[in-house]
């Protein structure tokens, strides 16, 4: 009796355990060492020729070299101002780096990560943006503006005035629209990338401190993150119509839309990743997978189908990118 008892307790657990499991929607599947590095790390870039991730490591003053495939680091360059954004140029196959500290943009090459080129804008460069289609690189910096680069000759070729420093920002890939978040002027910006000027903003209304922004093209949504109040709100892709929202995970940085399963992923400094079903008119909530307090950038990788978030170091765990695996 007692044997049947304990095999009916134990398949009861296992049950119990294989529900918990298909609802956790992100399982960590392991841990990369980021070595000696301290404070804030900002944001990631992804080189699909190499199959390698490049860390912006602000506060360190280094990016970080990660391989993808092995998940290793292969090496931490040092001496740079603050890095903030960072992204992969694939016709010339070289990284631009954007660095808050002297407000420059360095430029790297693709094989060896030898500095090609330093790229002076003037102050706080931020987010990099790369358009593969009309090759082009945008990056946002100062009071208000975005920087046009031409990466065949490394030239700032024209700025986009804003009224105020640009946060994240994404490129319509079906269009001629970029989408940027203005926090200061209480809007998201849309600018004309042929005529390189702002052409409409979408007032946010009493949602303050957008920072994040992704691209649901086939949802035919914007989609913003808020920090006051901590909130997602998406956006009708062309009027700027405002549709469906939720509250979320506070203090965030990065957001991922996961086309694939209709998934977005929010990356916060509370120190989780909330993950909201987007698969109907309204968000709903899979699950908030808890990470580290302060870590809050990442970046979701669509050809690996893995999120990688950038956990920064305390006095309990040394600086690491975990690989998050969606849980299907």
């Amino acid at each position: 009796m007692l044997r049947v008892l304990a095999a009916l307790l134990a398949a009861a657990l296992a049950a119990d355990s294989t529900r918990a499991a298909e609802a956790t929607p992100l399982i960590l599947e392991t841990r990369i060492p980021l070595g000696a590095v301290s404070g804030r790390i900002d944001h990631l870039a992804f080189d699909p020729k190499r199959n390698r991730l490049y860390v912006a490591e602000l506060a360190n003053n280094s990016v970080g070299i990660v391989d993808a495939k092995t998940r290793r680091l292969i090496r931490t360059v040092p001496g740079l101002e603050e890095p903030q954004g960072i992204g992969y140029e694939p016709t010339t196959d070289t990284i631009y780096v954007a660095n808050g500290g002297d407000g420059s943009v360095r430029v790297f090459s693709g094989s060896d990560f030898a500095l090609l080129d330093t790229i002076a804008l003037g102050k706080d460069a931020d987010n990099v943006r790369i358009d593969a289609a009309t090759h082009r690189v945008y990056v946002g910096y100062g009071d208000g503006a975005l920087a046009v680069i031409d990466p065949m000759t490394r030239k700032r070729i024209a700025d986009i005035s804003l009224y105020g420093h640009p946060e994240g920002f994404q490129l319509d890939p079906g269009g001629d629209v970029i989408f940027v978040n203005v926090p200061d002027a209480t809007h998201i910006a849309v600018i004309s990338r042929k005529s390189t000027r702002q052409v409409a903003a979408w007032t946010t209304g009493s949602f303050r401190s957008n920072y994040p922004l992704a691209l649901d093209p086939a949802g035919g949504r914007i989609i913003a993150v808020f920090r006051r109040p901590a909130h997602l709100q998406s956006f009708e892709i062309r009027t700027g119509r405002q549709l469906s929202g939720i509250g979320i995970c506070a203090d965030s940085d990065d957001l991922f839309a996961d086309a694939k399963r209709k998934r977005v992923y929010i990356i916060c400094g509370q120190g989780y990743v909330d993950v909201l079903d987007s698969s109907g008119d309204r968000y709903a909530v899979a699950g908030r997978f808890a990470s580290s307090e302060g870590s809050r950038t990442g970046l979701f990788v669509a050809e690996l189908d893995r999120l990688f978030v950038a956990i920064r170091a305390t006095q309990a765990e040394a600086a690491a990118l975990w690989v998050l695996r969606p849980n299907e």
